[in-house]
């Protein structure tokens, strides 16, 4: 236990330590426009003879101003402490019910992403499952779904959702359709190694046994790709959960991860825009942890772990 998390331990403080460092130059011009409002002096004297300046200069010629980039109310780049805040205000401090909770808005962003991460998993098995068992499928199927992959989701997004507009289809549906365009191909890839993954030796035992092909998927191949189909998962949810953020982006939602990320722009709230990209963080981490132990419960009853 003590060697699995000190690893993370060592990596979470290194981006912490840097994430502060970054603070100061990013935020130090906004902090010293503060200052100088609130009748400070600063070096050298107003905005238009600091705008070309570095930020380490500034630094250099105003030290006082580096407690204030860790303050400011709509800072650049806001500070960890300041995210924290927030997320902690926002989730805790607020009614899950309310607009302004950030539980409200994960659970509509995380509604359209178990929608969609089911489509694209039963669509990717079933894909996977005619492709190995079909050479016309293989030959056609395949490049199709991989070029798909090609076309940036922040094209698509919007088409679909006018697609689905014109038809009378609004809400979970189109988002889930997006999430499951990005994560049905993870799905496709890995059930694909994972169903070819058996040895030859293994598979003409089975045809010395006079097994059919049925008897062959059941029996061989489908429990010879659960590791690659659990890995496939964990991959396909991360990809379900931004396809329902940038889903809600282009229809300027009013609930949803991606609705607090628009408003946060609309009014540079950056806080309000960090606080809800941590948040999307933690919902993905915590998707996959569960992903994992139902992986571990799983392939240790089939005695694979």
């Amino acid at each position: 236990m003590r060697r699995s998390f000190l690893p993370i331990f060592v990596v979470v403080s290194g981006l912490l330590a840097i994430w502060y460092i970054a603070v100061v130059p990013m935020n130090i011009k906004m902090a010293l426009t503060a200052a100088e409002r609130s009748g400070i002096a600063v070096t050298p004297v107003g905005a238009k003879e600091r705008r070309d300046l570095s930020a380490m200069l500034l630094l250099a010629q105003n030290t006082f101003a580096i407690k204030e980039t860790f303050a400011l109310e709509r800072p650049r780049l806001p500070a960890p402490h300041q995210v924290a805040a927030e997320l902690w205000n926002s989730t805790v401090n607020k009614k899950i019910t309310s607009k302004r909770s950030l539980v409200f808005h994960g659970w509509i962003t995380l509604s359209a992403t178990l929608l969609g991460f089911a489509i694209g998993t039963g669509l990717g098995i079933l894909l996977a499952i005619g492709i190995v068992y079909s050479r016309a499928m293989d030959m056609s199927v395949m490049p199709w779904a991989i070029a798909s992959q090609t076309i940036p989701i922040l094209a698509i997004a919007p088409m679909i959702i006018v697609v689905f507009n014109s038809i009378g289809l609004q809400g979970l549906l189109p988002k889930a359709i997006i999430s499951a365009y990005l994560s049905f191909f993870p799905i496709v890839v890995g059930m694909v190694k994972g169903l070819r993954s058996p040895d030859q030796m293994h598979l003409d035992l089975l045809k010395t046994y006079n097994a059919s092909s049925t008897e062959g998927f059941w029996k061989l191949r489908l429990p010879s790709s659960m590791p690659f189909f659990f890995a496939s998962l964990k991959i396909g949810i991360a990809a379900s959960l931004v396809g329902a953020i940038v889903g809600e982006l282009p229809t300027g939602a009013v609930r949803g991860l991606g609705a607090r990320l628009l408003s946060g722009s609309y009014y540079g709230q950056t806080i309000q825009i960090w606080s809800a990209l941590l948040g999307a963080a933690l919902l993905a981490a915590t998707l996959v942890a569960l992903i994992s132990l139902v992986q571990r419960l799983t392939l240790k009853r089939m005695g694979m772990s």
